[in-house]
C-alpha cells in the first residue's frame, strides 16, 4: 500500500530533506503543497499531514483549522516542524488538535522513524480487519475516492464467496475464518504479483473483499485467483463431501439440502475518466456485474466493460 504525505511548504526544502530519507522506502510517497493549494489537495486524503511553519505564508494555526474542518481528513495527522521554541506556541497549536510538534533543529533520522510508526499505527487503526490484517470499509472508500479525485483509470474487482453459509452451518464459524483468512492471502498475493506498488486490497467485511487494480492485466489476476482458490479449498472439506461434490446440510424443518462447495465469485468494473462521479455509483454497477459471476455455477468472473454515453 501507498502512504502519501503531503508537506506544506512554499519553497520546497524540507521535502528535498525527508524524501532522501525514504528513498528506499518506496511505499512512502512525498508530494509538496504551497499553503495556498493545501485546500484544494484535501480532497486527496494524506495518510500524514506534515508542515513546515518556517516556510507557509500566514498563520500554521489557520492551516491546521482549515485541515481539521475538512471532514475527510478528521482524523488524518497533522505534524508542524517549527523553530518556535515558546511553549506557549506549542500549546496553542496541540490545542487545536495537532498531533505532532517538532522544534528545529531536527534529527533527520528521528523524525524518519517518527513518520513511519505514526503512518502505520494510523494505518492498523483506520478500519483494519482483525482477522485478515487488511484495510476496511473507510480506507477503501477513501483509497476509491482519491482515484476518482484524480481521474485515474483502474478496474475495481468485487470478490464474494457462494454457499458461505452452508459450509458455516456444517463446519463451524472457526472453520469458516480459516477460509476467510486463506481468501485473503489468495487475492492479495495475486494482486501483488502484479508488481504495481498502486495496487490495493481490501476486505468490506464477512466473505466479501475488494481490490483496485491496474486496469491493463486483471483478467490474468481473475484466472489465477480462481485457479488457487479452487485448489486450496478443498483442503477444507472432508474426503467425504469431496467426493460428493456437494455438502447436505438440514434445514429449519429437518429436510436435507444440497448446497455446492465453497466457490469464489468475482465482479470487475471498469472505470474510465469520466464514467462515474461517485463511489455509489461504482458499487451499484459492481454489485449487479458480480451477480453476474453469481448466478455462473462455481468460480466465476464477469467483466462490466461498459463505457458512458
Amino acid at each position: 500500500m501507498i502512504y502519501e504525505i503531503f508537506v506544506v511548504e512554499d519553497k520546497k526544502d524540507f521535502i528535498n530533506v525527508i524524501s532522501s530519507k525514504f528513498k528506499e522506502d518506496k511505499d512512502f510517497v512525498f508530494r509538496s503543497i504551497t499553503s495556498l493549494e493545501l485546500t484544494d489537495h484535501l480532497l486527496d486524503v494524506p495518510s500524514l499531514i506534515l508542515i513546515d511553519e518556517d516556510n507557509v505564508n500566514g498563520n500554521a494555526l489557520d492551516l491546521c483549522k482549515a485541515i481539521r474542518n475538512n471532514e475527510d481528513n478528521s482524523i488524518t495527522p497533522i505534524m508542524v516542524i517549527s523553530s518556535n521554541q515558546t511553549n506557549e506556541h506549542e500549546k496553542e497549536l496541540l490545542k487545536h488538535e495537532i498531533e505532532y510538534y517538532i522544534k528545529k533543529p531536527i534529527d533527520e533520522t528521528s523524525i524518519y522513524y517518527l513518520i513511519k510508526n505514526i503512518v502505520k499505527l494510523l494505518h492498523r487503526n483506520r478500519g483494519i480487519s482483525p482477522l485478515t490484517k487488511l484495510p476496511g470499509n473507510l480506507p477503501i472508500q477513501s483509497e476509491m475516492k482519491k482515484r476518482l479525485l484524480r481521474k485515474q483509470e483502474f478496474a475495481v474487482l468485487y470478490f464474494d464467496l457462494d454457499n458461505f453459509k452452508a459450509y458455516n452451518d456444517t463446519y463451524g464459524f472457526l472453520g469458516g475464518d480459516e477460509i476467510i483468512k486463506q481468501t485473503a492471502k489468495i487475492i492479495t498475493k495475486n494482486v501483488n504479483a502484479d508488481d504495481n506498488n498502486h495496487n490495493f486490497v481490501g476486505h468490506i467485511g464477512g466473505d466479501d473483499f475488494v481490490a483496485l487494480v491496474a486496469n491493463s492485466n486483471y483478467e490474468t489476476m481473475c484466472q489465477n485467483i480462481i485457479l488457487e482458490f479452487d485448489t486450496k479449498i478443498l483442503n477444507y472439506f472432508s474426503e467425504e463431501d469431496q467426493e460428493r461434490g456437494y455438502l447436505e446440510v438440514p434445514n429449519r424443518k429437518g429436510i436435507i439440502e444440497e448446497f455446492p462447495l465453497v466457490s469464489i465469485s468475482i465482479g470487475v468494473v471498469e472505470v474510465s475518466k469520466s464514467r462515474f462521479s461517485n463511489i455509489l455509483e461504482i458499487g451499484e454497477v459492481g454489485a449487479q456485474v458480480k451477480h453476474l459471476a453469481k448466478v455462473t455455477p462455481g468460480s466465476a468472473y464477469a467483466i462490466n466493460r461498459r463505457k458512458p454515453n
